[in-house]
């Protein structure tokens, strides 16, 4: 598509003949009103009877569904011309934004959507790679644009041609099924399937939440606000969005799941937690108080169900903290003891420091391993590490989320794990650009996959350990080096609260011999200096920590 042709389209044409389109629907329905109070009721209740009879209310019927198939196709006709119109605004919204920073740099788009170098620009760049890499980081983003807004064209041009067809054959007259529900477009006609427009408009899954964060940014108010009320599944859970926009789509998802997972006549055991899970969530934001703001940042039923809580606002907060839960965890614990940890965790920070603002996060984005009420070894000496593999990289994105997203100067971050959750969040940090965080909080870790801190992303001297001396999990060896001798390696890499390891370790409460309790207060006063000192940490004060000698 021509650079001319997307600036200049009028997407209010669309709704207008959507208009058009509902309102010829309404008189339609008139129509069949009409038509069977007048002509099918009568006949059918009439008491004839005999094989005239049945053939004539075989015959009414056929032409009672042909009419209102032929309202339904009216209303479809509608309902894709107004998805069509809001595709188009997005990407033209998209466009006007890459073309004002492409002035603002001062390249000049061809009508192609290219951007080629002038001979001077050549010279000069040709001394400045990042000037180059910008020229061409704006050309692509006005040619993404433009093949985005050809393939929208192309899409909504079959449909209509599909309508046309349907019209000439008689095929939109078998269907009489409507089901206006954004989440699942309906399909046009037997034959045809509508795209989802707004779907394909919106930057792909591939982009980087930075990408998204600045597309975001390009979009009127008004279109912002449309996307959240009318598509929350588009917004809810993308990262790179502002957690206010997340919050707002993430609580209309959450009373969708609510209303789905409750009737259903029939629920799974998984099924089931998750319901639980929702319940538990929305109890939490209806009894949470208006400080800190508690923001549902995240909520799916994906696996075995996902929940994204914030006391405050990251977005604006100084000082953000993102914990990820571990063995055991499910859904209903991130709107329980796993939100009241969170919020401690807030608490710590803001006394710590209360001239600083902080954001304290939950974060269940993965599948923990299932937990078991008394402690078993054999728990942890089972289960890989494939589920913290795949949560890392799904945390990786979520903290470059909240990098993209975030306003003003940026936070001091923090990258808290437990238990199985360390090692998702220590595996995350051993990708390639690590979690972005600027210190991470290992508290009863079986260990990270690493055999040293340095190997975390943050640099050695940002790494911090909590485990407790009567706490099991932290001891669990690994069988075959502990057969050789060497008793510093735990199931997943070294003890994090070994020296070997190279963490600075902080004191903690030792807990109560012999139980698993040890393992599972770190986050709660009654985890001794535990809290104090990663509200220290958090807050930006680490030289206030109480330090513990390492193992």
């Amino acid at each position: 598509m021509e650079l001319a042709a997307l600036r200049e389209a009028d997407p209010l044409l669309l709704p207008d003949c959507a208009e058009a389109y509902e309102q010829l629907a309404a008189a339609f329905q008139q129509h069949v009103d009409e038509w069977q109070s007048g002509v099918h009721d009568r006949t059918t209740r009439s008491g004839w009877l005999g094989t005239a009879a049945d053939a004539c209310r075989a015959s009414l019927q056929q032409t009672d569904d042909r009419l209102i198939a032929a309202r339904t196709e009216l209303r479809r006709i509608g309902a894709c011309l107004r998805a069509g119109a809001d595709a188009l605004q997005l990407t033209q919204a998209e466009l006007t934004s890459a073309l004002a920073d492409a002035r603002a740099a001062g390249v000049t788009v061809d009508a192609d959507g290219s951007a080629p170098l002038d001979p001077a620009e050549a010279t000069a760049e040709r001394h400045d790679p990042d000037a180059r890499a910008r020229h061409g980081e704006l050309s692509q983003r006005v040619r993404t644009v433009l093949d985005r807004a050809d393939a929208l064209d192309q899409a909504l041009a079959d449909q209509l041609t599909g309508f046309t067809r349907a019209a000439t054959d008689g095929s939109g007259l078998t269907d009489r099924s409507f089901a206006p529900d954004p989440y699942t477009p309906a399909p046009l006609s037997p034959q045809i399937t509508a795209p989802d427009f707004l779907r394909n408009a919106v930057p792909p899954p591939s982009a980087s939440p930075a990408t998204v964060a600045a597309w975001w940014r390009s979009l009127p108010a008004d279109q912002q606000q449309r996307l959240i009320t009318t598509r929350p599944d588009l917004i809810g859970n993308r990262d790179g969005l502002p957690a206010t926009a997340r919050d707002q789509a993430n609580r209309l998802l959450l009373q969708r799941y609510l209303t789905d997972f409750a009737a259903r006549s029939w629920r799974s055991v998984t099924d089931q937690l998750k319901l639980d899970g929702f319940r538990a969530i929305q109890d939490r934001l209806d009894r949470s108080p208006a400080t800190p703001p508690v923001l549902l940042y995240g909520i799916s039923g994906e696996g075995q169900g996902r929940g994204i809580l914030s006391f405050g606002n990251p977005d604006t907060a100084s000082n953000v903290s993102a914990y990820v839960p571990g063995l055991g965890t499910e859904l209903r614990s991130v709107g329980g003891k796993d939100g009241d940890r969170a919020f401690n965790v807030w608490s710590a920070a803001h006394t710590a420091d209360p001239t600083r603002t902080t954001a304290s996060m939950v974060w269940l984005g993965y599948d923990p391993p299932p937990g078991v009420d008394k402690f078993d070894p054999q728990t942890l000496a089972v289960m890989g590490k494939s589920r913290a593999s795949a949560g890392a990289e799904t945390y990786d994105r979520f903290m470059a989320g909240l990098r993209a997203s975030h306003e003003g100067p940026p936070a001091h971050l923090t990258a808290l794990g437990h238990s199985y959750g360390s090692l998702t969040v220590g595996l995350a940090g051993q990708r390639s650009g690590g979690t972005g965080a600027d210190e991470m909080i290992l508290i009863g870790s079986p260990g990270t996959g690493a055999q040293q801190a340095a190997q975390l992303g943050v640099g050695a001297g940002h790494v911090w350990v909590g485990a407790a001396d009567n706490d099991p999990v932290t001891y669990l060896p690994d069988p075959l080096k502990e057969a050789v001798g060497d008793h510093e390696q735990r199931w997943f890499g070294r003890d994090p609260a070994s020296a070997e390891f190279g963490a600075h370790r902080f004191e903690v409460a030792d807990g109560p011999s012999g139980s698993f309790r040890a393992h599972s207060n770190y986050l709660d006063p009654s985890g001794g200096n535990s809290l104090y000192n990663i509200g220290q940490i958090i807050s930006g004060h680490p030289d206030r920590t109480q330090p513990q000698v390492p193992r």
